[in-house]
């Protein structure tokens, strides 16, 4: 069987992590559907600048720009809606099959709001009315000022899907503001059925930069006792502290609170492992898909990991396996001198600079396109 098809008899769904245009016109989600049973898509900027400047797939778009005043800005959010409004027409025979379960198709908010809670309110609720499909979600930073945004956000009936987390206790923050939201919801009368989440948790960009530091301090000198510890700690942190981030989604969503929502069929926040492509060619190329399958959650993967798990991934409840052993890792880390929160604050506001990076490039790569046609 499809090592990729197996993910669903754990409790797991199987996103893409990638949109372009020929994804739709030539049939690939369909078939990503069909034979892999994909249920989702996420896009984000760099995904979109890719596709805009590696491609000619959005030229009748600019020919129909020609002459008429048009900017970069609103000509990429023109194409950007389409190919998410037409990705959901097609994930819409999975958001019935799964009664709203998964069929999703994602739109991030731009990236310079990550910052700016109205500004990320205001942008979310039009592009909510824009793409007008029942099975979207918006994408906003769980940044500080993103959390408060995503909870009125819920408490109006929008579907969010919450990214850029890489620490355990941002992660709570935003699972407890989606218990709030709805509760707001349910108290305005409105129907939190209706209602669907995902918490974007980062894993190996975590290891990325941790083994970086192990790195450094090998390189500075340590005792063979600290060289042993810090060397078994390589490709071990990211995977441990989603296993944790996964142990506090199960409290957060086994509270006396949630059961109440769940009793007016309220849907549980899904955890969505993303990046979860390796970046070091020492690591196994489907190791943060193997290791992290457990219920209630989605994979995003790139089309790359996609294949690799087709082809070699090997499925088994991993999820919950050895949490005194993800403890341990945690605590190897903080002996070794490299503090966790350190590490998770400069993946964030790395990940809102190379997301506003590649937005710039983005609508660089538009407008010059737009000159040309």
């Amino acid at each position: 069987m499809n090592p990729l098809r197996q993910l669903a008899e754990f409790g797991q769904s199987v996103w893409v992590d990638n949109l372009q245009r020929s994804y739709i016109t030539k049939g690939t989600l369909k078939k990503f559907i069909e034979e892999d049973g994909l249920k989702g898509l996420t896009s984000n900027p760099t995904i979109f600048q890719k596709a805009v400047s590696g491609s000619d797939d959005y030229q009748d778009l600019f020919d129909a720009a020609k002459g008429k005043g048009i900017n970069g800005n609103d000509l990429y959010e023109q194409l950007a809606v389409r190919d998410v409004q037409g990705a959901a027409d097609i994930l819409k025979t999975v958001y019935d099959a799964t009664k709203g379960q998964d069929g999703y198709a994602s739109l991030e908010v731009s990236p310079r709001l990550a910052l700016d809670t109205h500004g990320t309110l205001e942008e979310a609720r039009r592009l909510w009315k824009t793409l007008a499909r029942p099975n979207v979600m918006i994408k906003v930073p769980g940044t500080v000022p993103g959390v408060p945004a995503f909870e009125q956000l819920t408490s109006e009936g929008i579907n969010v899907n919450v990214t850029l987390l890489f620490s355990q206790e941002r992660y709570k923050e935003i699972a407890e503001a989606y218990v709030s939201g709805l509760e707001k919801l349910a108290a305005s009368g409105g129907d939190v059925s209706r209602v669907a989440s995902v918490a974007s948790f980062f894993v190996s960009r975590i290891d990325a930069i941790v083994d970086k530091e192990l790195e450094k301090k090998l390189k500075a000198g340590a005792t063979p006792e600290q060289q042993k510890a810090m060397e078994g700690l390589s490709g071990k942190v990211a995977i441990a502290n989603a296993k944790l981030a996964y142990r506090t989604f199960k409290e957060v969503f086994g509270s006396a609170r949630w059961k109440a929502l769940a009793a007016k069929g309220a849907k549980v926040q899904r955890v969505l492992w993303a990046s979860t492509s390796t970046k070091s060619p020492k690591l196994r190329d489907v190791l943060y898909v193997e290791e992290l399958i457990g219920r209630d959650t989605v994979n995003t993967m790139p089309p790359a990991t996609i294949d690799a798990f087709r082809d070699h991934g090997k499925v088994r409840p991993s999820l919950e396996e050895d949490l005194p052993a993800a403890e341990a890792t945690m605590r190897q880390l903080e002996a070794a001198g490299i503090s966790m929160k350190t590490v998770t604050d400069e993946l964030a506001t790395d990940g809102i600079r190379l997301f506003s990076e590649s937005f710039d490039q983005l609508l660089s790569a538009v407008g010059e396109k737009l000159k040309k046609t």
